[in-house]
């Protein structure tokens, strides 16, 4: 019996929910957490559907998941079609589908049919990582429903799927692609900070001459090589200008803008964060104290139920409430991790690190865009922020990727054994 996976699974659940409940109660009103027309009780009735959620993934067996990983990846893959044509718009984007007030948003399961589909294709018999027809195939898997969350003008959902490089490097995939990526970000934001880039082109031609000077084997196709990065680098530095004033909507180059410098103007595109700051800033070590949070009473920080849940963890229990609540996260990943290496094929292994790279992704982003090191891009910190499909889709992928949980098994066998 995993005993401390159920434990860290129930205790980030019942934190998240208590602070949904701080995050918007009114005491003028003195309103009740188990008041179901309000958004506490509402996150209670979506918990209590993750109990039926994980009792049937325990009765499952996972050779279901195996046989039709590539049917549930098609059907989540046709929903998110249906998205724009037949969904109802919720804070601007068009990603939800449903009837009346009761809606399900398909890109959040897109995220555990990907990593089906994923665990399935790299399963398979005699497959290799090294292989460039894998690699297509795999990276034509995340592009998929990236492209069609883009339809739905959900940018940040569409970004989680790059966490699967995680998985693929875990796999055996060169990190050639992940270094060209981070230096790619690091570019981007450079370019944006230093205001001439004559700097940067010193920068690139030291290291080139290095390269080229302190390469072991000095042959024509290494140095064009290096060359040819240099001078794709350089086409990178000339093109950030145009991406950023021709390419991203307005509402993306604020929060580009927001990133860089939110004190340019706190009052317009740096609200967000500059309020997120004071909020957990105003904590201190201890916090104001559970449902004294003041940022969190008059409303200063937009969407604190969901995308900036966790400002309400540092205005109200401060630095140690913070501390507690990454530590419980780093646990859990530590955790999922343990599982991954224990598992006895590639199939489980895989969909393991899936969950660990897309929880990973979430946590970082989430809490790294309310202190002002990533741009705020809209996504929800796992079993805290507000949402019916958010918390059944992130239940699905951990209790799927860790079937080392046996404790509900053992008590439902015995149950079934009693009756």
């Amino acid at each position: 019996m995993d005993w401390a996976t159920v434990l860290l699974y129930g205790a980030l659940v019942l934190f998240g929910w208590l602070n949904i409940y701080a995050s918007v109660y009114d005491e003028t009103i003195g309103q009740s957490i188990f008041d179901f027309s309000l958004t506490p009780g509402r996150q209670l009735l979506f918990m209590a559907a993750c109990v039926i959620i994980i009792i049937a993934i325990l009765i499952i067996d996972m050779r279901f998941y195996d046989t039709f990983a590539y049917i549930i990846y098609g059907a989540i893959l046709f929903l998110l079609l249906l998205v724009p044509i037949i969904g109802k718009e919720v804070g601007g984007n068009k990603a939800w589908l449903g009837i009346g007030s009761f809606g399900v948003q398909p890109s959040e399961f897109a995220k555990f049919a990907t990593a089906l589909a994923v665990a399935k294709f790299m399963g398979t018999i005699g497959f290799r990582m090294d292989n460039l027809r894998n690699q297509f195939i795999l990276f034509a898997m995340i592009v998929a429903p990236m492209i069609l969350i883009l339809a739905q003008k959900d940018t940040g959902t569409a970004l989680v799927f790059t966490a699967f490089l995680v998985v693929f490097y875990r796999e055996g995939m060169s990190p050639f692609l992940i270094l060209v990526g981070v230096a790619c970000a690091i570019i981007f934001v450079l370019a944006l900070l230093v205001e001439s880039n004559i700097y940067l082109y010193g920068a690139i031609g030291v290291i080139w001459a290095g390269l080229i000077l302190f390469s072991k084997k000095k042959r024509f196709k290494r140095i064009a090589l290096i060359t040819a990065g240099a001078v794709l680098i350089i086409g990178m530095l000339y093109s950030v200008d145009y991406v950023v004033n021709n390419v991203l909507k307005p509402h993306q180059q604020n929060r580009v803008k927001a990133l860089i410098n939110p004190d340019a103007d706190p009052l317009g595109f740096g609200w967000n964060v500059t309020q997120s700051k004071i909020a957990i800033g105003s904590g201190g070590f201890w916090g104001k104290g559970f449902l004294k949070g003041t940022q969190t009473k008059f409303d200063f920080v937009p969407e604190q139920s969901t995308d900036f849940i966790f400002c309400t963890i540092g205005e109200e229990h401060g630095w140690l409430g913070s501390l507690v609540t990454i530590g419980l996260w780093v646990t859990l990943m530590l955790r999922i991790i343990f599982i991954a290496e224990r598992q006895k094929n590639r199939f489980t292994r895989v969909f393991a690190y899936s969950t660990l790279a897309i929880f990973l992704f979430h946590f970082s982003v989430n809490i790294g865009m309310t202190v002002g090191l990533f741009p705020v891009i809209g996504i929800p910190l796992p079993f805290f922020s507000y949402g019916g499909s958010s918390l059944w889709g992130f239940t699905i992928m951990l209790f799927d990727s860790s079937r080392g949980i046996t404790i509900f098994e053992t008590l439902f066998k015995y149950t079934i054994q009693i009756l």
